[in-house]
C-alpha cells in the first residue's frame, strides 16, 4: 500500500481549497476532533468553516495498536484526507505557527492569515521523542517500534512476531498522553501470539509504567494484573523510562517513587514517547500559566478558553482533567458544537462536559478489557448497568476491533455519532 505520505490530497470529490481569509469558524486540526466537529457544525447549520490541516492523509490512531500487535493491516488505519474532509467545509492546507487572539487572526507556515470569528483549536498532541535521552535513535534502530506512530507499529509487530528468547521491554510514558493505557495493548497481544507460538517461557516481558498501579481503577486493576500473572509479566510500577542505549541495548529505568535506578537490556524495546502540546501552542498566549505541557486553558465543563471566549479547544490539545482518548473526544465535540451553537444564537453556553473516558484494552487476541471512567478514575459506564464491560470479554473484542472502526468512518467523522 502507500505510504501516508504519498496519498493524493485530489479527487473528484475533494472539498475545495480554501480560498478566502476570513471563516466565521476556523478549525486547528483535521483529526478526529476537527473533522467530527466540523461535520457537526453543519448539521447545525454552520456554513462559513475551514480546516487547517497540513497533512494529506487522515489516521485511525485505536488500530495502530492492533498494527503493532498483528491483528490489523495499516491499509485499514488510513484514509485519504480529502475522503474524510467534509462536504462544504473549505479545507487549508498548511501549518498553523501562531494565534493572535486579540485580533483574532491565525498565522500560517507560508506566510498567509487568516482571520476568524470562532477559533477552535485541536491540533492534537505531540510526540516528543527528544524527551528521553536514546529514545529517538532507539526507534531508529532495528530494535524498536511503537504503536504510536503509523511508521512504527508495523515495525513493532516484525520484531516482536520474529522474537524467540531474550527480553522484550514495553513503556508508558508520565504525564498526560493520548489514551495512556494503549502503550500496554501490544503487549498482551504479543504475549498470546507467543504462546500459541510455544515460546512465552523463554521471553522476558517487561513492563514499566508511571503509576501506582498498572491503570489506577481497582476492577481494571485486577483483570489486567491477571493478565500479567498469566503471561508471566514483570510489572515496574511508579517507572519511568530515563535513557535508552540504542547501541548497548539497554534501557535505564528510575523508580520515582524511592528514587532508584537500574539498567535492564532488551532485544526489542516497544516505547511510547512523553507528550504534550505543539510547540507553537505552548508559546502561545492559549496555554494555561504554569502548564508544562502548555495545553490550551479552556472551562473543562464548557470548553471554551478561559480568558478569550472566541476561542475554543477540545481532544488532546485541550487542558481537560480527563483522560485523552477519543471516547472522550467524542463527548466534547458535541459539547463544543452545541455550546459554539448557542453563543452563535446570542446564548450561554450551556452544554457541560461530563469528563468521561474510555480505555478498552486488548488483553489477549480475541479478548478486550473495557474499562469506562471519570476525571479521577471512578467507574463511568456509558450504559447504565454494564459494568460487567470491565471483565475480560470476547463481545468487546468484536466492538472495539470490528464495530468502532465503521464506526470511526461512518458516523463519527460525518457528525453522526
Amino acid at each position: 500500500m502507500p505510504q501516508p505520505g504519498t496519498w493524493s490530497s485530489a479527487s473528484s470529490d475533494a472539498p475545495v481549497p480554501g480560498s478566502k481569509e476570513h471563516y466565521e469558524v476556523l478549525v486547528v486540526g483535521g483529526g478526529n476532533a476537527g473533522i467530527s466537529l466540523a461535520a457537526r457544525l453543519l448539521r447545525y447549520g454552520v456554513r462559513d468553516i475551514a480546516i487547517v490541516e497540513p497533512r494529506s492523509h487522515h489516521l485511525y490512531q485505536p488500530l495502530f495498536s492492533h498494527i503493532a500487535g498483528g491483528t490489523a493491516k495499516s491499509a485499514d488505519a488510513v484514509r485519504p484526507q480529502s475522503q474524510v474532509m467534509p462536504r462544504g467545509v473549505a479545507w487549508v492546507q498548511g501549518e498553523v505557527t501562531s494565534v493572535q487572539q486579540e485580533a483574532q487572526t491565525v498565522a500560517l507556515s507560508s506566510g498567509s492569515r487568516l482571520r476568524y470569528d470562532n477559533l477552535v483549536v485541536c491540533p492534537g498532541i505531540q510526540k516528543d521523542w527528544d524527551a528521553v535521552p536514546g529514545l529517538a535513535q532507539a526507534m531508529a534502530s532495528p530494535y524498536g517500534g511503537s504503536n504510536y506512530e503509523f511508521e512504527l507499529a508495523p515495525k513493532a509487530w516484525d520484531l516482536l512476531r520474529q522474537l524467540r528468547s531474550g527480553t522484550a521491554v514495553f513503556s508508558q510514558p508520565p504525564g498526560p498522553a493520548t489514551c495512556a493505557g494503549a502503550a500496554q495493548k501490544p503487549m498482551y497481544l504479543a504475549c498470546d501470539y507467543w504462546r500459541a507460538q510455544g515460546v512465552l517461557d523463554d521471553i522476558r516481558v517487561v513492563l514499566i509504567v508511571p503509576t501506582p498501579t498498572v491503570f489506577g481503577m481497582p476492577l481494571i486493576d485486577e483483570e489486567l494484573n491477571r493478565k500479567i500473572a498469566e503471561y508471566g509479566i514483570e510489572l515496574h510500577c511508579d517507572s519511568e523510562l530515563a535513557e535508552v542505549d540504542p547501541e548497548g541495548r539497554r534501557v535505564v529505568v528510575r523508580n520515582t517513587a524511592d528514587g532508584t535506578s537500574e539498567s535492564l537490556p532488551y532485544d526489542v524495546l516497544h516505547a511510547v514517547p512523553p507528550q504534550s502540546a505543539p510547540d507553537w501552542l505552548k508559546t502561545s498566549p492559549l496555554s494555561a500559566d504554569g502548564d508544562p505541557g502548555g495545553f490550551v486553558e479552556v472551562n473543562p465543563k464548557t470548553l471554551r478558553h478561559a480568558r478569550f471566549p472566541s476561542i475554543w479547544s477540545l481532544g488532546d490539545a485541550a487542558a481537560t482533567r480527563n483522560s485523552k482518548s477519543g471516547a472522550a473526544l467524542r463527548k466534547q465535540t458535541t459539547v463544543v458544537a452545541k455550546n459554539l451553537i448557542a453563543v452563535r444564537k446570542g446564548r450561554k453556553p450551556a452544554k457541560k462536559y461530563n469528563n468521561y473516558s474510555a480505555c478498552p484494552f486488548t488483553v489477549s487476541r480475541s479478548t478486550v478489557v473495557f474499562s469506562e471512567f471519570d476525571d479521577r478514575y471512578r467507574p463511568k459506564p456509558s450504559v447504565p448497568g454494564w459494568n460487567n464491560l470491565a471483565r475480560e470479554r470476547r463481545l468487546t473484542w468484536l466492538l472495539e476491533r470490528r464495530v468502532l472502526p465503521q464506526v470511526y468512518w461512518k458516523l463519527i467523522l460525518t457528525g453522526r455519532a
